[in-house]
């Protein structure tokens, strides 16, 4: 049995969430394999290798995986996919874009967001916004995965010893062509691999307010900054700060919820924090169900004090 992963990276670097996804490969068991699908890639295929647990490295360093278009990569996936049991990828946006395709054109259902495996075919995922747990068994010949990489501790990034081999490029279908890509810089951690978060919601009342007491305390925690939906469709800040359902799913060591009620599909997206530290004036706001630390008062008063007995 062979597992087929899909590294999720930017042609620069490998990105942390492949190494989640490795360890969901380890639980299946069996000979896992990266797929490394872009071009000019070299640097990550050399740091695929590195990876704990990883037997081999395929490479596609190829025009047409430039950009990882969902199309071409898809393509790529299902001609090589047919000599594995299981393709893995990671449950971000680029897993998400590519991961149907394939099911699709394999002819096979996507079990998607898995957070735990049972066994090489039973694996266990959220449904309800994360308020039940469905265990799935799949009866495909090839089951298409996507992982929710905050249900597996990541493998070790050194150690290993994979052979690479060099995967020829598949056609490149013209289907869709890259126009451009604006990605927001910012000196502060990546939200979704960041050991602690500062996340504000509604009850900062705007964006001024949201920057002004957020910004100092996650200087202090060298944390990155996250919000609720509510206050992303206020307008406080861009949707990539989103977290929740429909926004990104994060297990910090360390979460702060300011301001946040606590909506379910906010839930959704931070409840497997190892420590919640909230901060409501509403004592009732079911975002203390899931707190490990609750501060009842009013957050124009109580953040800055934090902040200055932060030193």
């Amino acid at each position: 049995m062979a597992i087929l992963v899909l590294a999720e990276h930017d042609n620069a670097s490998l990105k942390p969430a492949t190494l989640n996804t490795v360890a969901a490969a380890v639980k299946i068991g069996g000979d896992i394999h990266i797929l490394v699908a872009g071009q000019g890639c070299g640097a990550v295929a050399a740091a695929a290798a590195k990876v704990a647990g990883v037997a081999k490295v395929l490479v596609a360093d190829a025009a047409p995986y430039a950009d990882q278009t969902a199309e071409n990569v898809a393509a790529l996936v299902v001609g090589l996919g047919k000599s594995y049991s299981h393709i893995l990828a990671a449950a971000t946006s680029n897993g998400k874009n590519i991961l149907p395709r394939v099911a699709a054109l394999l002819d096979v259902a996507q079990i998607s967001e898995i957070i735990a495996v049972e066994a090489a075919d039973t694996f266990v995922r959220p449904i309800y916004a994360g308020n039940a747990l469905a265990t799935v068994k799949s009866a495909d010949a090839i089951k298409v995965i996507s992982v929710r990489t905050t249900g597996f501790d990541a493998v070790a990034a050194e150690g290993g010893t994979a052979a690479t081999e060099n995967v020829a490029a598949a056609a490149d279908l013209g289907i869709a062509k890259f126009i451009s890509r604006e990605i927001s810089k910012s000196e502060r951690p990546e939200l979704s691999a960041a050991k602690v978060i500062v996340s504000g919601g509604r009850g900062l009342a705007s964006g001024e307010n949201y920057h002004k007491l957020l910004e100092p305390l996650a200087d202090k925690l060298g944390a990155a900054l996250g919000a609720s939906r509510a206050a992303v469709d206020a307008g406080f800040v861009p949707n990539d700060y989103q977290v929740g359902q429909t926004g990104k799913i994060v297990a910090p060591q360390l979460y702060f919820a300011i301001g946040i009620s606590g909506a379910i599909q906010h839930l959704a997206g931070m409840k497997d924090s190892k420590v919640i530290v909230a901060i409501n004036k509403d004592e009732d706001a079911p975002i203390f169900q899931v707190a490990d630390y609750g501060l009842v008062g009013d957050l124009f008063t109580a953040v800055p004090e934090l902040v200055a007995a932060l030193g």
